[in-house]
């Protein structure tokens, strides 16, 4: 549905409307004589994995046949992973993808929980086992991924009829905006969570600026000297690691050695305090860098950072992102001016270090140019929410004087788990209307006054969990 009719096309609905799976399913039946899997099966390309029962809803795991190359459907086809977590077809639903695996297990994303509507997840291409066999690297793309979207979208579309928005978190958040890029006429709206927007992949002095400031100098000055004790501990600490490898049976010949490994864990190791913690977690950091074990250091290192981040098993999982941040995402690098430069031997690394020589790489810089630039001159109905103390927000989407009904909001003291939720009351409550009345949902009242705008959803502890997912942190 057009943008433009969304106020007319707005619905009265209850607040905290439930019903039992038992109930939901007959009403569907009722509606349609059909039942709902039954319409998702009569999907040319659509299979069905498994149904998993949870109360209120019907949660669904799929295959979907799509092309390898949407501009050449003909040359051969994938199957990609989809779940469905079916509300009803009355419902507003919600596309979600976080740009990695998609998750099997039935999940509510915050939009999807502000409408009470449906999710239909999505698993990026590429990532196991949603990857063609051979493996054309060269197709792994965001034009690609956004045709994948909008393939499944066309086909969904005739079982949800109802207003649809997009969502995700990080890269989740990244894919949702590059989408609507993409097709800005499939989505009545956009919600993306901590997206980062590198748009000069050469100029990073914006993550330098945010390390400055970030949290309190008693807490930077923490984090600074154990990174920096970490590198001078270098050779008993990386006696340690090859025994944690050896016991593991990890190896690390996409990177290059043991040493490139351990020293890329240990640069992330700021990077990851801020993404996954709060300020308050800067009690967890070891006090005295200098006095604390060698056992103390490895464990907080490890703790944040990740020790098999950099093994080839531990990057083998992410190979799709890396091939994207070095052709088209761009990555970030910072200085380390607490840290001597006799200390680092390799900074942070470049993409093309973390995957497979076997795969050619070759870096598209107007790439991410082109989204920002048609952000900020053609967006309409599009949300950005960030985090205050996440270094991914240092290089974040902005709005120009071509956006409409558009927001970039950022919650205080949050890390790279940022929601509407954790925004100022008044910031809050307009975010919140806004995604009612682009899903068509917005009862009267909130039409009138945004400030009364709720989740019409009631909480639900097990859909709602809140997770930042572990990450080693140099992937959004």
């Amino acid at each position: 549905m057009r943008k433009a009719l969304r106020w007319l096309l707005a619905l009265v609905v209850l607040v905290g409307t439930v019903s039992t799976a038992g109930a939901a399913t007959a009403a569907q039946t009722r509606a349609t004589g059909t039942d709902i899997k039954d319409r998702l099966l009569s999907i040319p390309g659509m299979s069905l994995i498994e149904e998993k029962p949870y109360t209120g809803y019907r949660f669904f795991v799929l295959n979907y046949t799509q092309p390898v190359d949407h501009r050449h459907p003909s040359k051969g086809t994938f199957q990609q992973r989809i779940t469905v977590l079916h509300k009803g077809v009355d419902r507003p639903t919600v596309f979600y993808t976080g740009g990695y695996n998609v998750s099997t297990t039935p999940s509510r994303r915050e939009p999807t929980q502000i409408v009470d509507g449906n999710q239909v997840s999505l698993e990026y291409r590429f990532f196991t086992p949603s990857r063609p066999a051979p493996a054309d690297w060269s197709k792994l793309d965001i034009w690609q991924a956004a045709s994948d979207q909008h393939r499944l979208f066309t086909a969904l579309k005739q079982v949800y009829t109802h207003n649809w928005i997009a969502t995700g978190g990080s890269k989740g958040g990244m894919t949702a905006t590059y989408y609507e890029r993409f097709y800005p006429r499939d989505m009545d709206g956009v919600v993306a969570y901590v997206a980062p927007n590198d748009v000069v992949n050469d100029e990073d002095s914006a993550y330098d600026r945010f390390f400055e400031t970030v949290g309190t100098k008693e807490c930077r000055d923490r984090l600074g000297a154990v990174q920096r004790e970490a590198l001078v501990r270098r050779e008993p600490l990386e006696e340690k690691y090859a025994q944690y490898a050896a016991d593991n049976h990890y190896t690390f010949t996409t990177i290059g050695s043991l040493d490139r490994a351990y020293e890329a864990v240990v640069l992330d190791y700021v990077w990851g305090f801020w993404q996954y913690s709060l300020l308050k977690d800067c009690d967890t950091i070891p006090a005295d860098a200098r006095t604390a074990t060698d056992q103390q250091i490895w464990d907080s290192v490890d703790t944040i950072s990740g020790f098999s981040a950099y093994t080839d098993q531990g990057l083998e999982t992410y190979t799709p992102y890396y091939y994207q941040a070095g052709t088209q995402l761009g990555a970030p690098t910072i200085r380390f001016p607490h840290i001597e430069k006799k200390l680092i031997r390799y900074g942070y690394q470049p993409p093309r270090n973390f995957v497979p020589r076997s795969i050619p790489m070759r870096f598209e810089p107007y790439a991410m140019r082109d989204v920002d630039t048609w952000v900020r001159h053609h967006a309409d109905g599009m949300m950005f929410v960030y985090g205050q103390n996440d270094p991914w927000g240092s290089e974040r989407f902005r709005l120009g004087h071509g956006a409409r009904d558009s927001y970039v909001f950022t919650a205080p003291g949050m890390n790279h788990g940022a929601n509407v939720a954790g925004l100022v009351p008044g910031q809050k409550a307009l975010a919140t209307a806004r995604i009612l009345d682009w899903a068509g949902v917005a009862p009267a009242e909130v039409r009138e006054n945004p400030s009364a705008a709720r989740p019409l959803a009631r909480p639900d502890a097990k859909l709602d969990v809140r997770d930042v997912e572990r990450e080693p942190a140099l992937r959004p």
